[in-house]
């Protein structure tokens, strides 16, 4: 059953038609991961079929009573209110009230476990998760989420992935992690000039279907080639011949001549920009780092090799974005030193991006940087360094506020690079750049003639470029050889030894506080909750033996069916209660005061 449609949809913004007459169906069971070139329209479509935009022209079909939950890039909150009751307000009150528990397990999966926190004090990773909570809570048949893995660590990931691989309904998202989309996608969609490209299976059979689509158009354009001359060859033979010719022929001829030839792809182009690096580098020694009272890195002695490619991984606030500017002088460490060599030029690429005039031209931008770089090949001027990051002349001389977020990043890791720096320092490159972009960039960083440290949360991209990982992790900076594959069951058995976080601990003025306890409800259905589980699960498998039993008889398999999927929807329930339930008995056991 087609659950929501989009009908020749066309969506221009100014002189830039993002879409252009396009159609797409998603059926119950679909799972579509929707890829492209930053700014070619895949958040505009998104936003279409959540019916956040409207678009020129074309509709937008939903089946009665389908229900379609959104989560855009940036989630939409205030910035009054605790993180319960803002994950919670997208809900009516009843429902709301019902649903309480469920948003607490839910960002307790997440990382979250203050949910009285004011949602103004979260960093951007833990708003994201806080987004994400609210998507997935509210009753859907449609979940419809635009880059979920952006500023979220790679635990928070795999849990997400593992929550979206249960989830029943059908999945529409815009992503880059490419390990996401092989996992859980059984579609992808490819937003390209405007049109949409679907292709059956996950990300590693769209690679293999195109590369065979675009050499089956390469073959058969190459024969058509052929072909065109040498029926040029017989039409050109003379008024006097042509005039005996078959008709039938000239038509053939005419068709070859004026047939539409495949597009190739816009390829970005990176070539290594770099200046000479020296035999001194950048030297740690017994670095020490506190923010807030929490100790960061502690003792941590390191010197930089020149072909270092280090990524860096570890959760939200566990330091990483504060060694790496470290390194580059804007933070001081609390003890220790850190010398750079004489020949050293620091690139660096930061998380936030930096502040751009939104009236400047984009050519504009790169020459304040340099004008002439010099590459391998020889000097390359601004504008062909532009070109060759998929800004074409028109786009050149427009201004920035124009440009996709995913162009600005974009235009933004250019400046870095013309800078022509010898090491290189990344903090979450992958956010926001599209998966062509981060395809290239591997390839780049692989050959950059001198050192690369980036953070990233990106499984796929640390593997393609990383041959050593910094985990940073309760104050310690932790040397992994390898990268993210070759160290996962290190990393997973660390994640699941892990003890929980624990709240900080705060001085608190004891008036009018009371004990955290259970309700007398709460207290009930704890000791009763686990014989509930066991006996849903007894019932699961006596209808597993039915179904067994019931062989060729359709009407009775059916109905079986039917109730199984009932019985796994109340267990599943019973299960997001027993966590709430084992969290708030924890709590309690730990004498947690509320205000009374």
């Amino acid at each position: 059953m087609i659950l929501l449609s989009a009908q020749n949809v066309t969506k221009s913004f100014m002189e830039r038609r993002v879409l252009d007459d396009v159609s797409f169906f998603l059926g119950e069971g679909d799972k579509v991961g929707v890829i492209g070139i930053n700014g070619t329209g895949k958040s505009t479509l998104l936003r279409i079929l959540a019916g956040a935009e409207e678009p020129d022209s074309g509709q937008l079909i939903r089946t009665n009573g389908i229900r379609v939950s959104y989560l855009p890039q940036i989630p939409a909150f205030d910035e009054s209110g605790t993180v319960l009751s803002q994950v919670l307000a997208h809900l009516p009150k009843d429902l709301a009230d019902s649903k309480e528990f469920e948003a607490k397990s839910t960002l307790a999966k997440l990382g979250i476990l203050d949910y009285d926190r004011d949602i103004s004090s979260l960093s951007g990773g833990e708003r994201r998760r806080a987004g994400i909570a609210a998507a997935l809570i509210a009753p859907s048949d449609v979940l419809l989420l635009d880059e979920p893995t952006n500023h979220i660590d790679h635990e928070t990931a795999q849990l997400l992935e593992d929550l979206l691989i249960r989830y029943r309904g059908a999945i529409v998202m815009v992503t880059h992690d490419r390990y996401f989309l092989d996992k859980i996608c059984n579609q992808i969609v490819e937003v390209d000039r405007g049109k949409l490209y679907a292709c059956e299976g996950n990300y590693s059979a769209y690679i293999a279907q195109k590369a065979q689509r675009e050499a089956d158009a390469q073959a058969a354009e190459r024969k058509a080639q052929s072909l065109y001359r040498q029926e040029l060859a017989w039409i050109s033979r003379g008024a006097q011949a042509r005039r005996t010719k078959s008709k039938d022929r000239i038509e053939r001829f005419e068709a070859l001549k004026n047939r539409e030839v495949p597009q190739e792809s816009a390829q970005l182009q990176m070539q290594s920009i770099s200046s000479r690096l020296g035999k001194k580098t950048v030297e740690m020694e017994h670095i020490t780092k506190q923010i807030d009272g929490k100790q960061l890195i502690d003792d941590f002695s390191y010197i930089i090799p020149r072909t270092a490619r280090i990524g860096i991984i570890g959760c939200n606030g566990a330091g990483k974005t504060t060694f790496l500017r470290m390194i580059t002088g804007e933070v001081l460490p609390d003890a220790g030193s850190i010398t750079h060599g004489e020949t050293v030029r620091i690139g660096y690429y930061s998380q936030e991006c930096e502040s751009m005039d939104p009236s400047q031209r984009v050519i504009d931008y790169i020459r304040d940087t340099a004008e002439i770089v010099r590459t391998p090949n020889g000097n390359v001027t601004a504008a062909q360094m532009l070109e060759r990051f998929l800004f074409n002349g028109e786009m050149q001389w427009n201004r920035i506020e124009k440009l996709s977020g995913g162009e600005r990043k974009r235009l933004y890791l250019l400046k870095i690079l013309m800078t022509a720096p010898n090491i290189l320092l990344m903090d979450e490159p992958t956010n926001d750049l599209d998966i062509i972009t981060l395809t290239i960039l591997e390839d780049y960083l692989q050959n950059f003639d001198g050192a690369v440290l980036a953070v990233s949360h990106d499984r796929y991209f640390l593997d393609k470029f990383a041959t050593e990982l910094f985990q940073f992790k309760d104050g310690n900076c932790i040397r992994l050889n390898g990268n993210y594959s070759d160290n996962i069951d290190c990393l997973t058995a660390s994640a699941q030894t892990a003890p929980k976080a624990a709240k900080p601990k705060k001085e608190r003025v004891r008036t009018g506080q009371t004990k955290l306890k259970f309700s007398f409800k709460e207290q009930r259905e704890y000791d009763h909750i686990e014989e509930d589980i066991a006996a849903l699960e007894a019932q699961i498998a006596e209808t597993d033996h039915a179904i067994q039993a019931a062989g060729s008889d359709y009407v009775k398999l059916q109905e079986l069916t039917l109730q199984r999927n009932e019985l796994e929807s109340q267990l599943d329930a019973k299960m997001e209660r027993w966590v709430y339930l084992n969290d708030l008995a924890e709590r309690i056991s730990q004498g947690e005061m509320v205000s009374s």
